[in-house]
């Protein structure tokens, strides 16, 4: 149920419960990132092939050896992909939550700007944002790159 809940719609709960800090702010982005992330680490982990953990229990590998080297590096496509899907989602609520509950940072700039019609001030908030999104982003698939080099069918992009 919790994840089908709009995360927008838990703000004024959240700044209830926290006050008008950043303490809402970071319960906001971790709610809205924790769904996507949970649930490509999941499926990442449902999706192990069955040969490769037949393989390591012939082998006679222990729980613990069984995981970490073979399901850990078969859910990790999908564990990136998760964060990948996460940090574009918590950029969002980043926003919401800034431009919602804010004193100071890009989101409160840009209310402030559309409350005096600064459209100019708007628009390079929304390139700052855009920057360190493509930034992080980046990040991530530099982690990709080096994380997965071992995949035959990975191509870097």
């Amino acid at each position: 149920m919790l994840r089908t809940l709009p995360i927008v719609a838990l703000i004024p709960l959240l700044i209830i419960w926290f006050g008008t800090g950043e303490q809402p702010k970071i319960a906001l982005i971790a709610l809205a990132t924790a769904f996507p992330l949970y649930l490509n680490v999941y499926a990442g982990i449902r999706n192990v092939d069955q040969k490769l953990i037949e393989v390591g229990l012939t082998l006679g590998l222990s729980r613990a050896a069984l995981v970490w080297n073979m399901v850990l590096p078969g859910a990790l496509p999908n564990a990136l992909i998760g964060l990948r899907h996460s940090l574009g989602v918590a950029w969002l609520a980043l926003v919401f939550g800034e431009q919602i509950n804010a004193s100071a940072g890009i989101g409160y700039l840009m209310n402030t700007g559309r409350e005096l019609f600064q459209t100019d001030v708007i628009v390079v908030c929304l390139v700052v944002y855009a920057l360190l999104g493509l930034i992080v982003d980046a990040f991530v698939r530099f982690l990709e790159r080096v994380l997965l080099s071992w995949r035959p069918s990975f191509t870097g992009t």
